[in-house]
């Protein structure tokens, strides 16, 4: 009994839980069948990689490099392992005609020939937590000294702290990551 394997270009946890709400869905297992001849086993592994970008990715043009990096390091870890790579960046965009900096996801989707991108929802900084990401810091520590808490990145995220919990990082995630896979389950590319 064969499957399809993919790579999730990370160790973080809640990148791996958004893969795994996109591709054990009854989509995903579709996306199993038509890929690797199983439609009932998709298995889905971390590979904690480099994204070869900056810690804080700044601006569209690196958080999508930094996604599309995680998801090529993860099919050349184990070459020929994994039918898929999968790369989810978060970082730190402008956009025409907004005011204020945003945080924005990107994820990348590769089978080694063909990549797939997709964004997740961007959701505006707080002025003071964007002027110390604009002086250097990182968001994921600024939010663990705002939150008091530490780890933040591996559970809720900051998406989840500026909206009170209404956006999910697992599912903003998976958003982006849904959108990456459209060459791949769409007669439409």
């Amino acid at each position: 009994m064969t499957g399809m394997r993919v790579g999730v270009g990370s160790g973080n946890p809640v990148k791996r839980r958004a893969v795994e709400r996109v591709l054990e869905s009854s989509r995903g297992r579709d996306l199993a069948g038509e890929t690797a001849g199983d439609r009932a086993t998709v298995a889905i592994e971390s590979v904690p990689v480099p994204s070869g970008v900056s810690e804080q990715p700044t601006g569209h043009a690196e958080t999508v490099a930094g996604a599309e990096n995680r998801a090529e390091a993860a099919l050349d870890a184990e070459p020929g392992a994994y039918d898929l790579g999968v790369g989810i960046e978060g970082g730190v965009a402008r956009f025409d005609g907004a005011d204020g900096l945003f945080l924005v996801m990107w994820a990348a989707v590769s089978d080694g020939s063909r990549l797939g991108r997709g964004a997740g929802p961007s959701v505006a900084l707080p002025t003071d937590v964007a002027a110390r990401i604009e002086e250097g810091e990182e968001l994921g520590p600024v939010m663990d000294d705002v939150l008091d808490t530490t780890g933040i990145a591996r559970r809720g995220g900051a998406a989840g702290a500026f909206t009170a919990g209404r956006v999910d990082r697992a599912d903003a995630l998976a958003a982006a990551v849904a959108g990456a896979l459209g060459p791949f389950v769409s007669d439409l590319y």
